[in-house]
């Protein structure tokens, strides 16, 4: 009689958070942090089709790095489920909290129980309608479900470590500015032997002065005028 195969979970657990973490490690890595007038989401990106970086709702933003058909697919249902909710009901019970939670069960339900997992870090920010800054939120979504909350920056995919260390070396006080904030996030991103332009990058912001839809996209003339001063 012919033994079926086993392993133990906890070494399928780990093969497969090595097998995602390898995979997200091959894509670009993104900056988020908040400023005095919203949230900046910086991302290394030469495409100028593909996005990384998007909006969800009137003050809701998403980013992804890893595979890209694969955040992309979780981009599109994070839509829809905020579509959704505000319809239902209203457009302030619309949350960045309760999208996370959800990312964070389809994640966790895909690598629990699927045979491969999905190869990404999500990133969910959301302003908050107060002006002094205390309702924004940063959900750093991981490959397995696991949800973190972050205060007042983030690094998603690649060198994670590196380029956390350089961008606060670079600017380890808050509040920062808009153009600080992106000068120093460019500088972690390319690092010691690499020069980014605007045209390798994707910018956005959710700016706190807009009323509803607070989603806004950099241009590389703007990028490049930061970089530039």
């Amino acid at each position: 009689m012919t033994m079926p195969f086993y392993a133990p979970p906890e070494q399928m657990m780990k093969d497969k958070a090595d097998y995602a973490q390898k995979g997200i490690a091959r894509g670009r890595s993104l900056v988020a942090f908040r400023y005095g007038g919203g949230i900046a989401i910086v991302a290394e990106n030469t495409s100028s089709t593909l996005r990384k970086v998007s909006e969800i709702y009137d003050r809701i933003a998403f980013a992804g790095v890893g595979r890209y058909n694969e955040f992309d697919q979780l981009r599109i249902a994070g839509v829809r489920h905020a579509d959704l909710k505000g319809f239902a009901f209203s457009r302030e019970d619309v949350d960045a909290r309760s999208l996370a939670n959800a990312y964070a069960q389809s994640l966790g339900q895909v690598f629990t129980h699927e045979f491969k997992p999905m190869e990404v870090e999500i990133l969910v920010a959301e302003i908050g309608l107060d002006g002094d800054g205390r309702g924004d939120q940063l959900f750093h979504i991981l490959y397995d479900g696991t949800v973190v909350d972050e205060d007042d920056w983030v690094v998603l995919g690649g060198e994670t470590e590196e380029i956390s260390e350089r961008f606060e070396e670079a600017l380890p006080d808050a509040p920062r500015s808009l153009a600080e904030g992106v000068r120093a996030a460019v500088a972690a991103l390319a690092g010691p032997d690499r020069t980014l332009s605007a045209q390798s990058l994707e910018a956005a912001v959710l700016d706190r002065g807009k009323d509803r839809r607070a989603f806004r996209r950099l241009t590389d003339d703007e990028v490049a005028a930061i970089l530039d001063a």
